[in-house]
């Protein structure tokens, strides 16, 4: 399995907007285990990202689903700043 783990900031105020883009078309992901949006409880404008993919290959292919391209083009505005990201070997766990 692959598994991701990251965080960003919205602009000031366009959380929840970015939360809504980025919920809105999950459902045809092929190999995508879990994908989880989290608001950070401490920032109000920082977000973060659970993935569990099969396999890094299909993590590296969901980014030509044209429903998560034309998510990526819509969200990229609302996005001030990239920070964490971690690369995670998941082994187990509730959902997966």
């Amino acid at each position: 399995m692959h598994g991701l783990i990251g965080s960003f900031s919205a602009h000031p105020g366009k959380r929840d907007e970015l939360i809504a883009l980025m919920t809105a078309s999950l459902s045809d992901m092929p190999g995508c285990l879990s994908y989880v949006v989290a608001k950070d409880p401490q920032d109000a404008d920082k977000l973060w990202i659970t993935e569990v993919w099969d396999c890094a290959d299909s993590h590296k292919a969901s980014v030509h689903i044209p429903a998560v391209a034309e998510t990526i083009r819509q969200a990229m505005p609302l996005i001030a700043a990239f920070g964490e990201h971690i690369v995670t070997q998941p082994v187990g766990g509730c959902g997966i």
